[in-house]
């Protein structure tokens, strides 16, 4: 943290200073990158993995500062949040990814499977503390099959018929299928036809094989992902789209990640959001086994970096970046809106998945929060729809 604070300092007296004359003072080849950025010239993935490999704090400094500025013309100085609740509905899995301690084989003291009536249980309660969405994934259970997906969506819709469901990444999408031996598109609209609204883009890790053979290689493959949620896409269904990252990767990983991810949206235009997930190691077999091989997770500066790099990668295709305060936590996730990111995710209620990993955040966050964060460095909340739709605009005093 001490890194950080000093960072911190540094780009906020080179704020002061101003664009133009920060970008006289850092020249090269980092400057000339940003300032191309600036007057709306595309990044490339070589020049990404440049400005990730950086590290005099001036640079960094121009870096964030013109995230900052993007972020501004791009969405503006509102910053959103949605009410939602995280539904884990079974833990019990057999991918056994390295990188994940959520996971529990059947008969394991932590495993745990879910009634629905415990599932439509946790949706009206949800829905009593003002949630507009539920955001379910799990374990991929060996005894389910993508029925027992699309109950899941019915389960929640009798229960609240217009709470939004976000459920399913890429990988269930697959899952679910290949358990019915149908077609994707096919168990797409399944989905579609019980009421489902969104899928959340995760399971994408890194999207490079050097790093997923290593950290998940049971998983789907990258070809796969990328396959799915265009199909996804195809079919009128939105999904976010995430990066899992600081274990086995490098900054060229990050940088193509992003690139592919910009590549799909040209294509499709399906993504709502980027939300760069740090890897939370403590708990995992792949950091506790690896003998210091295995980063633990990304440093801060990787973090500011990665939004400073996804905002100016990515503006113009996904403008909406998400923090983590999960994986942050709060502070860290405040400072971070001011470095490219416009969206401080989602009030969760019930996370169970990074805090199994050894993160120290993650049950609740309640709005109130999200507005005093908001507010303490200039900006307006907004609580948002899943799809981002504003639901209530606060004042600059956190009023609606």
């Amino acid at each position: 943290m001490e890194e950080l604070k000093e960072i911190v300092e540094r780009i906020e007296e080179n704020r002061n200073l101003g664009l133009d004359k920060l970008l006289s003072k850092v020249n090269g080849r980092t400057a000339q990158i940003i300032n191309n950025a600036l007057i709306g010239e595309e990044v490339s993935v070589e020049e990404g993995e440049h400005l990730f490999y950086i590290n005099d704090t001036d640079e960094i400094s121009l870096l964030a500062i013109a995230a900052d500025e993007l972020r501004k013309e791009d969405v503006g100085d509102v910053i959103t949040y949605v009410i939602n609740r995280n539904i884990n509905f079974t833990n019990i899995c057999n991918t056994w990814c390295g990188f994940c301690n959520f996971m529990a084989p059947e008969g394991d003291e932590r495993a745990y499977f879910l009634t629905m009536e415990e599932i439509a249980q946790k949706t009206i309660e949800a829905r009593e503390n003002g949630a507009t969405e539920v955001c379910m994934q799990g374990g991929m259970h060996p005894d389910i099959d993508g029925r027992f997906y699309v109950e899941l969506i019915k389960t929640v819709k009798k229960a609240v018929p217009d709470m939004h469901t976000h459920c399913f990444s890429p990988f269930e999408i697959y899952y679910g299928a290949h358990t019915l031996d149908i077609s994707e598109e096919d168990f797409i609209e399944m989905l579609k036809d019980a009421g489902h609204n969104t899928f959340p883009g995760t399971a994408a890790e890194v999207l490079d094989e050097e790093v997923r053979k290593v950290i998940a290689p049971r998983k789907i493959t990258t070809d796969d992902w990328i396959r799915i949620v265009k199909k996804a896409h195809r079919a009128g269904m939105r999904t976010t789209s995430t990066i899992m990252y600081g274990h086995v990767d490098k900054p060229y990983h990050w940088a193509r990640h992003i690139g592919v991810l910009r590549d799909i949206q040209k294509e499709t235009g399906g993504f709502t959001e980027f939300v760069p997930l740090r890897f939370i190691p403590w708990n995992t077999r792949l950091f506790k086994k690896s003998k210091g091989r295995v980063m633990a997770g990304p440093t801060d500066l990787d973090q500011l970096k990665m939004y400073g790099v996804s905002r100016l990668m990515l503006r113009g295709w996904i403008n909406n970046i998400q923090v983590s305060w999960v994986k942050q936590g709060p502070e860290f996730a405040q400072f971070s809106l001011t470095a490219g990111a416009n969206d401080f995710g989602g009030t969760l209620m019930e996370e169970h998945i990074s805090r199994a990993a050894g993160a120290n955040h993650g049950q609740y966050f309640p709005p109130e929060e999200f507005r005093r964060l908001t507010r303490e460095i200039g900006r307006i909340s907004a609580e948002r729809t899943t799809t981002y739709g504003i639901v209530k605009m606060f004042d600059k005093n956190g009023e609606d």
